[in-house]
């Protein structure tokens, strides 16, 4: 059948839409197609209650069929809803509309549809009788397109209304969707069909219910409670701001295993200006896991107060977002790369510190780094409103540093600026290219923030371009140039003592070789005094806390380590390193539901780093949820690949990759990957361990531990990481590897 939102032709009626995902209309769903306004011709083969004249047919479905009365007595027009007659002769059917009608008449709320009656006829129909509203289904208002967000929130305020009634009396009302949500012609919420209504906690109540918007455990028939009904309503919420349900398939089973294990498209995609806060509170109220979503809809009401109050009085509810994309060298040397993108990775550090301004991760925004796209194009791609984009040209002492600020709707300029100006100024250009862009997006800054603009990171013009120089290398993660960046830092302290970054920059490089080269005490000792000294200058910073954090963790104090890493996080919660270390020392400790948690968050942050994507996938797998695991790989290798096309020499997104490749059996394309990671730097220790554990997954034996030896003799001596790592589970019986562990 047709579609009614987009058109296709659908082979089955009764089911979603192959296209979009939405419901298909059909004769066997009531509550999807019930509309009361007009009447359609009375068809005969019925008994009808003698105190009410049938005016004419509005709807019908699986359960029943819905009727126009007038009731004789009191004058008033009504509908009644049969129950269907194929299903009057079944007990169970006949339970389930009598549960209906007791539940909703006892939650008198004006949010809930009322319930007049219930009666049986001389012939034996059971029907129910209650108010005939003028107005339409949620569901055929979601036929024009989304909604405003401001009437957006006010339906789904009203149902959590409703709900919270039904809730205050222990009930589940577990069909929460578009069709069970009336308008009424003067704008009034009603919920409808307490058919599948439960009590909360019921332990084999949980299947029922309309797969696009069923929570997870009700998919999985388990118990439900009141968050059972928050996670549909976040559901129908979510649809009514991008127009389309969070998740879609061809068939039931296709949308179950997308919402039991598919992310669904962040709403910024669909609009760069919803409120940030609006998606936060959608997706808390999705949350799969039952202790992250809203415990009550109280709760769930609180935070949607709070957003509608914001809009009333115009505050910034809806922040600006900005992408800040590396700037150009125009320098005739072509030798200031890393000036180019200092600066705006400077701009985006400052930018996060805003509450009210959103801003693309590093990681989402330098892929674009030699993109042809145009620039409207990046910005819808990375969901912002407006990009910033700029140039450096730097000769002897001189620096000319153009910056403009375009908006991604009509590819306008909202400002722009040309600073010729000495090297020596850079961070006074810094500063006012920050200060400017605030004031073309109109965010107002607290004072904290303000203040965070005008702290340099050092005053020092050299120890500056060495450190710049130094996260250039250190981002590589490959041992020789991770040798490169501990010199560059080195030498930034020698320029500027009190460079606080440059000390994290430090203690990170020696975590990095102690961890994946020699574990020399050297390199663990100079962590320790570097993070200390980091902490000591700047403790107001984020950055110290997590590089003391990861010394900590590879010293085995994890109860310090965590201490570190809560405090980084709430210093810079919306920077990626806090989440993503953290997860790395939570695993360490065989914390699996935290390091999943912390690296779904660090994946929230930074929508387009691959490397906790394909890290928990590995948690998924150690814990027997491969169909999450598969789902988050995927996801990953779709990063990847736009990464690789970007930079086709990123070693470690070739390695990663490919590992994720072999794990869902695509082998060919998995080895080719990690052969060519192999060619491009045969020696690095960490190339060669994930090659080989590559090899191990793919049936490769002596292949892999060619490799292990390798990366051992290259000085990656761990021996809890061959003994532990599940992908060497494959040749962990081989002679050749347990006389490396003895090595080891």
């Amino acid at each position: 059948m047709k579609c009614r939102k987009c058109g296709t032709d659908n082979p089955k009626q009764g089911s979603v839409c192959g296209r979009c995902g939405a419901v298909l209309s059909t004769p066997g769903d009531l509550s999807e197609t019930q509309v009361f306004v007009s009447a359609e011709t009375v068809p005969t083969g019925r008994t009808f209650p003698d105190k009410y004249e049938i005016l004419g047919r509005l709807g019908h479905g699986g359960m029943g069929e819905v009727y126009k009365a007038r009731d004789r007595r009191l004058g008033r027009i009504v509908a009644l809803k049969f129950l269907s007659p194929k299903l009057s002769s079944d007990p169970e059917a006949r339970r389930q509309f009598v549960r209906e009608a007791r539940t909703a008449s006892a939650l008198d709320h004006p949010n809930i549809c009322a319930i007049y009656e219930i009666e049986e006829t001389a012939g034996g129909d059971l029907y129910i009788s209650m108010p005939n509203y003028s107005g339409t289904t949620l569901r055929d208002r979601l036929e024009r397109g989304k909604l405003p967000v401001e009437e957006a929130l006010a339906i789904a305020a009203d149902v959590a209304h409703g709900l919270g009634k039904a809730h205050a009396r222990g009930i589940v009302h577990r069909d929460i969707k578009p069709g069970n949500v009336f308008i009424t012609e003067d704008g009034q919420v009603k919920i409808l069909d307490f058919g599948l209504a439960v009590l909360a906690g019921s332990a084999a109540a949980g299947a029922g219910g309309t797969i696009l918007y069923m929570s997870p455990e009700q998919i999985r028939g388990e118990g439900v409670d009141t968050r059972t009904d928050i996670w549909s309503l976040g559901a129908v919420f979510y649809e009514m701001i991008t127009g389309v349900p969070p998740f879609s398939g061809k068939t039931a089973a296709e949308v179950a295993e997308s919402v039991q294990n598919q992310v669904p498209q962040a709403i910024k995609y669909f609009d760069p200006n919803t409120p940030p806060d609006l998606e936060r509170i959608i997706a808390k109220a999705m949350s799969k896991s039952l202790d992250s979503r809203y415990a009550t809809i109280k709760d769930l009401l609180d935070d949607l107060a709070k957003v509608r109050r914001d809009l009333e009085l115009g505050r910034p509810a809806a922040p600006s977002s900005i992408a800040v994309l590396p700037f150009a060298d125009m320098s005739p040397q072509k030798d200031q790369e890393h000036l180019c993108e200092g600066i705006a990775e400077e701009l985006i550090n400052g930018f996060a510190r805003i509450h009210h301004l959103r801003v693309a991760a590093r990681t989402s925004a330098f892929k674009y780094k030699t993109s042809s796209l145009d620039i409207r194009e990046i910005g819808r791609q990375l969901g912002v409103g407006t990009v910033l984009e700029g140039s450096v040209r730097k000769s002897g002492e001189q620096l000319r540093v153009t910056a403009q600020l375009i908006n991604v709707e009509d590819g306008y300029h909202l400002w722009s600026e040309r600073y010729d100006r000495e090297a020596k100024d850079i961070f006074a250009i810094e500063d006012e290219i920050s200060q400017r862009i605030v004031e073309a997006l109109r965010v107002t800054l607290t004072p904290e923030e303000r203040q965070s603009f005008r702290t340099s990171p050092t005053t020092d013009l050299q120890a500056y371009d060495y450190y710049l120089r130094g996260r250039k290398f250190y981002y590589e993660c490959r041992k020789r140039l991770m040798e490169l960046a501990l010199e560059m830092f080195t030498l930034a302290i020698r320029h500027d003592p009190s460079f606080a970054l440059a000390y994290t920059g430090i203690a990170d490089c020696c975590t990095y070789l102690f961890l994946y080269t020699e574990r020399s005490r050297e390199s663990l000792e100079r962590a320790d005094e570097a993070s200390r000294k980091a902490l000591e200058l700047r403790p107001d910073l984020a950055e110290p806390h997590v590089s003391r954090g990861q010394f900590l963790s590879i010293s085995r104090r994890h109860d310090e380590a965590e201490t570190e890493f809560e405090t980084a996080l709430k210093l810079g919660p919306r920077l990626f390193d806090p989440y993503y270390q953290y997860a790395r020392d939570s695993f360490a400790q065989g914390k699996f539901a935290q390091a999943i948690e912390l690296y779904e968050k660090a994946a929230a942050v930074a929508p387009d780093d691959y490397m906790s994507r394909l890290l928990v996938a590995q948690v998924y797998d150690d814990l027997g949820e491969h169909a999450k695991a598969a789902a988050t790989r995927r996801e990953g290798i779709r990063i990847v690949e736009g990464l690789l096309r970007a930079n086709p020499g990123d070693i470690r997104a070739l390695y990663m990759g490919a590992n994720a490749l072999v794990a869902l059996g695509q082998m060919e394309r998995g080895l080719e990957w990690a052969s060519l990671a192999l060619i491009m730097d045969p020696t690095d220790s960490m190339v060669l361990y994930n090659v080989a554990c590559i090899f191990s997954l793919a049936g490769e034996a002596e292949k892999a531990l060619d490799c292990l030896e390798r990366a051992a003799a290259a000085g990656l001596s761990q021996r809890e990481w061959y003994e532990h790592d599940s992908n060497l589970d494959p040749v962990r019986s081989h002679p050749r590897f347990k006389a490396l562990l003895e090595r080891l």
